[in-house]
């Protein structure tokens, strides 16, 4: 990952030579029309900001939000947005992106915009701010298939189009893609292994998971697994324990954020009788992933490493 970020002369070169042609994008169910790149940008949670950052867009934003509300900037995210303030600790209200005089939002659904809340990309086109969706987080509006890396290679190829940028974009999906391919095919595994994804909870909660439409299902299946959650119809939901035991997981991912730290996390499971005769549990198979990791963006080659390497020690 040292590589993916371009230096600001190169990225501000690149955006200075790109065309201005009007481009149209499809974003969920909403075909979005672009006149002129946009200049005065936001992006919305440490995963979208990281694809603004890899395709070098740093000059054409004026801020972004929904960080620091759960996530901790790691040495790589900082040096990428060090000059651009944080507008919103979490999901903005309308009145901070007019403040900050922005005219494109990238956000998703339950990513910066909640389904009929304040800020939508109808709340917002008579502000002349234009919005692009995160298209894992489509499936919160309209029917969708299983997540896919598809997902996180057409947002990069959209904010290329978008930001008049799309050789950079082309460049960086072919890397990823041919990156996959080639460590996929070198991997020597088994029958797919059961796998359970922890996001949060206290234990005594019911757990918060990735569903059939969560980016981790495309993750664990890359590294020979299956999600046993794969036919849960929701993005990331909530589900009974009940559900958990009945599948009995061989390896739980705990996504790693927020104010309960993993080691937390792990110790109420471990500690929970119900779910002590867990094959995870039992044997200690736990394999600890970054929120930014797990969803849409461009650690999810780095993800599908470190869960192939706990599955099969690739």
């Amino acid at each position: 990952m040292k590589k993916a970020f371009p230096c600001l002369a190169a990225a501000a070169a690149l955006i200075a030579a790109s065309a201005t042609a009007e481009v149209t994008v499809q974003s969920c169910n909403r075909s979005v029309t672009f006149d002129n790149a946009p200049e005065r940008a936001i992006s919305n949670d440490v995963n979208l900001t990281e694809m603004m950052l890899v395709l070098g867009l740093t000059e054409r934003m004026v801020g972004y939000t929904g960080i620091s509300g759960w996530n901790k900037l790691d040495e790589q995210m900082r040096a990428g947005i060090k000059q651009l303030p944080e507008l919103s600790a979490k999901y903005p209200s309308k009145e901070v992106l007019v403040g900050a005089d922005a005219d494109f939002y990238f956000a998703g659904w339950n990513y910066g915009m909640k389904v009929g809340g304040e800020v939508t990309p109808e709340t917002l086109a008579p502000l002349g701010i234009k919005v692009y969706e995160l298209t894992e987080s489509c499936t919160h509006i309209m029917t969708k298939g299983k997540a896919s890396f598809d997902d996180m290679y057409n947002d990069l190829l959209n904010l290329g189009r978008i930001f008049g940028v799309e050789e950079r974009a082309r460049q960086l999906v072919d890397g990823y893609r041919a990156e996959l391919a080639d460590f996929v095919a070198s991997l020597d595994t088994g029958e797919p292994l059961r796998v359970f994804v922890y996001d949060s909870g206290r234990g005594d909660d019911d757990p918060f998971t990735a569903g059939r439409y969560a980016m981790p299902t495309a993750l664990i299946e890359a590294a020979g697994g299956r999600n046993i959650m794969d036919d849960f119809e929701k993005s990331w939901a909530t589900v009974g324990w009940e559900a958990v035991v009945e599948r009995n997981p061989q390896v739980i991912i705990i996504v790693d954020y927020g104010a309960v730290t993993a080691e937390q996390k792990k110790e109420f499971m471990v500690s929970n009788p119900a779910l002590a005769h867990l094959d995870a549990i039992k044997n200690d198979r736990f394999v600890n992933l970054e929120y930014v990791e797990v969803t849409p963006g461009p650690r999810n080659i780095q993800a599908v490493k470190k869960l192939a390497a706990a599955f099969w020690g690739n």
